[in-house]
């Protein structure tokens, strides 16, 4: 149901984007997408419908918080918008989709053009003529259940942290925190 529900929810973003940006060519269309349909997307709206509390888990899981891990509601997510699929189609599908995506498609929109987080701290501070981001990363916690932190540091200032359950979900955090503060100075 998942592999279903992820080509159903790629495909209502994809139209939807092309619909909105029909002059735009694959190469930020595809980023653009990326930054809406991502784990920590997809997980944040499972945690809206409470999703977490509906699954099936094995004891490993339920330990370690499995019920409200981003990898595992996005999934659930996706088999969800699959499920939506087969019992109601395409179009009351998209209908629903969009509802439930507006915030995650309204933030991407309004954060570095589409791009991920890297992409859009890169190209301001290649445009800003300044030397690239240089991260660093820290990981704590056991092999199963690993935390990562990473700060950027750009033209000597270090920004806030990001956290993820991986290196680089971490890195983009940071990368879009540092992107929203340099972005910010610039505006003042």
């Amino acid at each position: 149901m998942e592999f279903l529900g992820d080509s159903v929810l790629g495909l209502v973003i994809t139209e939807a984007l092309y619909e909105r940006f029909p002059d735009l060519d694959e190469s930020r269309l595809s980023p653009l997408r990326s930054g809406i349909v991502n784990m920590r997307a997809l997980a944040a709206i499972a945690r809206e419908l409470e999703l977490g509390a509906a699954l099936k888990i094995g004891k490993g899981e339920e330990v370690t918080g499995g019920r409200d891990k981003n990898s595992i509601l996005a999934d659930a997510f996706e088999a969800l918008v699959g499920a939506i699929y087969l019992d109601h189609g395409f179009t009351k599908t998209t209908e629903i989709v969009m509802r439930l995506m507006k915030t995650a498609i309204d933030e991407a929109l309004s954060r570095g053009a589409g791009l991920d987080g890297k992409t859009a701290l890169q190209e301001i501070v290649a445009a800003s003529g300044w030397q690239p981001p240089e991260y660093r990363v820290t990981e704590s916690g056991p092999d199963h259940d690993k935390s990562f932190v990473a700060v950027v540091v750009v033209n000597g200032v270090t920004y806030q942290e990001g956290h993820g359950k991986s290196k680089r979900e971490a890195e983009q955090v940071a990368a879009r925190l540092a992107f929203e503060a340099i972005s910010q100075s610039f505006d003042k």
